[in-house]
């Protein structure tokens, strides 16, 4: 095992920089998520990290050894891709031992490391088989168990799970969990969907246009996002954005509706916020007045979208209320979750 880390690291593509100066430390053994957008620089960090992308700038080290000209053989990392990129031609025992066999291992080894590894992933009924035969949650474990067969310091996943369906996703992501808690190998996963990284991640990495927002544990990022974009791409359904002013009694929005402002807050009379509370944290109670528009149970909640003035919100109820398309509601907001933001900048006022 070993840790990562990323020093002022820039990637340029002629004139273009598409990554700025990144700064990041990946402790020995931990589970790291870089989340973001398309676009964002996150499989590109990940594949200077792999040597598969030149740094134009800074330094990468694994375990305390700089590797920006270390040929990616060499820098004992293991990585799977999303479209799996195994051997259509060899069956399930061959794709996993072929790197052992490049290396000259001896056959006594590369049998007891192919079969632990299929054991771990519950690939031993399969190993003669081909890719085609296979499910492709099957192929994403073979691909996994050809990475662990070489026991490599640093595992490097590049969205693995988006070919998959919803149902197979889950439990593909349990999987990558449970063998990360059985090696303790240091991983490096690269996603866009929030709740991989949310149920999956250490530390979450949020990256937008080549810069990190922020870094925490995934409970830090959703409780206190520093600002209006991480706020509004960590959480399912979304954060909902109120604009408005403080002023006297709260924040007043277009119209005259005022939205009450939680205990101790940085916001100064006169200035132009963005009132962020999440769906789950705004629930029917005496409070702000709302027009339903849509409702969509989900079974064990409602999710109730309604137009507060003249911006929607969602709020989330556990009770069955029989509200429909048009129905008055009033909302009340929990103040000790309730976030503010600078309008101007976006920065949390917290």
């Amino acid at each position: 095992m070993a840790s990562v880390t990323i020093s002022k690291v820039r990637k340029n593509y002629g004139d273009v920089e598409v990554v700025h100066g990144i700064d990041l430390t990946i402790g020995d053994g931990s589970f790291v998520v870089l989340l973001g957008p398309s676009g964002c620089g996150k499989s590109t960090l990940l594949r200077m990290i792999a040597g598969l992308e030149s740094v134009t700038g800074g330094e990468i080290a694994i375990a305390g050894k700089r590797v920006n000209e270390v040929h990616p053989k060499d820098r004992n990392i293991a990585m799977v891709f999303q479209n799996y990129a195994l051997y259509a031609h060899m069956t399930v025992k061959d794709n996993m031992s072929f790197s052992l066999l490049l290396a000259k291992r001896p056959q006594s080894e590369i049998d007891e490391k192919v079969a632990w590894a299929a054991k771990i992933l519950n690939l031993e009924p399969y190993l003669k088989r081909y890719p085609r035969e296979l499910s492709g949650g099957q192929r994403q474990r073979v691909a996994m168990g050809r990475a662990i067969v070489r026991n490599p310091a640093v595992f490097l996943f590049d969205e693995p799970l988006s070919n998959l369906d919803a149902k197979l996703r889950v439990q593909m992501r349990t999987e990558i969990k449970e063998l990360h808690e059985r090696l303790k190998t240091t991983t490096v996963y690269v996603t866009h969907d929030q709740i991989e990284a949310m149920t999956m991640a250490d530390k979450i990495v949020i990256m937008r246009d080549g810069h990190i927002e922020q870094e925490g544990t995934p409970l830090d990022v959703y409780d206190h996002p520093a600002n209006l974009f991480v706020a509004e791409f960590i959480g399912s359904p979304s954060m909902n954005m109120l604009k408005g002013e403080v002023g006297k009694g709260g924040v007043v929005m277009a119209g005259g509706i005022t939205l009450p402002l939680p205990k101790g807050s940085k916001a100064t009379m006169g200035q132009k916020v963005i009132y962020g509370i999440r769906p789950e944290h705004l629930n029917p109670g005496e409070g702000i007045p709302a027009t339903v528009s849509v409702t969509e149970p989900t079974g064990p909640e409602i999710h109730i979208y309604a137009d507060v003035g003249d911006q929607e919100v969602c709020a989330i109820s556990k009770e069955r209320l029989g509200v429909t398309r048009g129905s008055s509601l009033s909302l009340k907001p929990d103040l000790s979750k309730v976030h503010l933001f600078d309008a101007e900048t976006g920065k949390s006022l917290a």
